[in-house]
């Protein structure tokens, strides 16, 4: 890390109310040339407000913004490009039906009136900068057909060719594998060695650790500490952030595996690239499913819920083979999805919570014409109850709630259907590490009540750590089938092609 005189970005006594809520209390925050520095925090703590700050979306209620050295009176989501800086938002900003060479463009070029645009010269630039970041991608492909963890890598191609010098990651790799967070943090040490100082916000400690010089960590809306990464431990910075221990973020397993409650011989779908796959889950079990991106997880939970049908094999429910042609389908016959974009798919920010929670069993809380907002209530405040969701009450919107408890929501409106079989897509993406452990108590909860899960993540210390069993991904495929104590390396070379321990699926 280089030392000088002034920072580059120095916040001092920032605060922030919204309605006479305190967002921020007087936070301070400095990021030096050449340094990543980690922004912790649980969801509402402040991160996101203070990032607005700094970005120029809020303006604050009172203290300083310096830019080396620089008193900056004003800061507008305008101004920010002048002075230099860039922020990458966890979910992608992004035009979707314009191809992937026009948004970097329209991101990175000058806008001028009258300005002729050199349409070879975008592509040609598109190409380079997703080149240096390793990623597959057509600059000429539209961004609706790509996946979400291929358009935060369309994000991450823009931060690279801002020419930045403060360039913000907001939960950059939370849906990223293990093979493009390489890539990212390969980007990130390039910029930090460049001189670009990097604000790096995420949930996942292991990275702090393995990028950031410092960390600062927000609770209540305060900076509550602020280390070099060489002088705190994950245990302390998890004391930091949510203000008690976590002792386990991973509870240990207490169900035993009953009988079989899915079995799939030989199942593939053209349309999806899902090929003869063949697998069983118990019930009482956590059978995870990691892969690479493009693997084929997703689209196999999404053949399993009936939005791609399965086309070839068999699908059997507690021993009978069944058809499973819509979500309709799915859900009469005791399927539930708990999808992976939880804010395009999974809760509807302006409706209620009690709403949110009862959509997918309209039929059975309002039988004919009769309208029964009483038992619609009373479910909600039991799962609210139940999930321990923060919330001051059933009436309030989707919207309101954290991330984590949008999480709670989008899962107690599936397991309100009453399923046999419940399938996690990326099921504590994007959620602070006090929520995530939450989460993964009620999972655990529910295996041991006997529901049979099949749990999808991009997270590998979640796919070792919450697993009964491994079912590894490839190419559309299920390549293998892994113990639930298997080791990272042996997973990953399952999912590589490499020929390791694991058995075979």
């Amino acid at each position: 890390m280089s030392a000088v005189s002034a920072p580059l970005l120095a916040l001092r006594g920032i605060a922030k109310s919204f309605a006479g809520v305190r967002a921020l209390r007087g936070v301070d925050f400095d990021l030096q040339v050449g340094e990543v520095h980690a922004l912790l925090g649980e969801n509402g703590a402040g991160k996101s407000t203070l990032i607005k700050v700094v970005t120029g979306a809020h303006q604050p209620d009172g203290g300083s913004i310096e830019i080396l050295g620089q008193k900056i009176e004003y800061l507008s989501p305008a101004l920010t490009r002048h002075y230099g800086i860039s922020c990458m938002y966890q979910q992608p900003a992004l035009f979707p039906d314009l191809t992937v060479a026009e948004n970097i463009g329209l991101r990175l070029e000058p806008s001028k009136p009258l300005r002729r645009v050199d349409w070879a010269g975008r592509r040609t630039r598109a190409a380079d900068l997703l080149k240096r970041i390793g990623a597959n991608i057509s600059p000429e492909s539209e961004v609706r057909s790509l996946s979400m963890p291929e358009q935060q890598l369309v994000e991450i191609a823009c931060a690279l060719g801002s020419g930045a010098r403060i360039v913000i990651m907001d939960e950059p790799t939370a849906s990223l594998t293990q093979k493009e967070q390489h890539l990212l943090f390969a980007v990130v040490r390039d910029l930090r060695k460049s001189g670009v100082g990097v604000i790096y916000i995420s949930h996942r400690l292991e990275e702090i650790f393995q990028l950031a010089d410092r960390v600062t960590v927000l609770r209540d809306g305060q900076s509550v500490g602020t280390n070099a990464v060489d002088d705190i431990n994950e245990n302390k910075l998890i004391q930091l952030m949510v203000g008690r221990e976590v002792s386990h973020i991973y509870p240990p397993g207490e169900s035993a595996p009953g009988e079989v409650v899915l079995e799939l011989r030989g199942v593939g779908c053209k349309a999806s690239g899902v090929r003869g796959v063949t697998l069983q889950v118990r019930a009482g079990e956590i059978l995870g499913l990691a892969g690479l991106v493009g693997a084929g997880r997703t689209e196999l939970g999404r053949v399993l819920f009936g939005l791609t049908p399965a086309d070839s094999g068999e699908i059997l429910l507690n021993g009978k083979p069944v058809a499973v042609t819509s979500p309709q389908d799915a859900v009469n016959r005791g399927i539930a999805y708990v999808p992976e974009d939880r804010r395009r798919h999974g809760v509807i920010l302006e409706m209620p919570i009690a709403h949110n929670m009862t959509m997918a069993i309209h039929q059975r809380i309002f039988p004919g014409t009769w309208l029964r907002f009483g038992a619609e209530r009373q479910l909600a405040l039991d799962y609210i109850r139940d999930l321990a969701v923060k919330t001051y009450g059933p009436e309030a919107p989707g919207g309101s709630l954290s991330g984590g408890n949008q999480q709670k929501v989008s899962l107690a409106r599936w397991l309100a259907t009453k399923p046999k079989l419940l399938i996690l897509d990326e099921p504590t993406q994007g959620v602070d590490v006090g929520a995530k452990s939450e989460i993964h108590k009620i999972v655990r909860r529910l295996a041991k009540d006997g529901l049979a899960v099949l749990m999808i993540s991009s997270d590998l210390p979640e796919v070792l750590g919450m697993s009964d069993r491994i079912g590894v991904m490839r190419g559309g495929e299920l390549v293998s089938i892994l113990p639930g104590h298997s080791d990272a390396h042996t997973v990953m070379a399952a999912a590589l092609g490499q020929r390791g321990p694991g058995g075979s699926a």
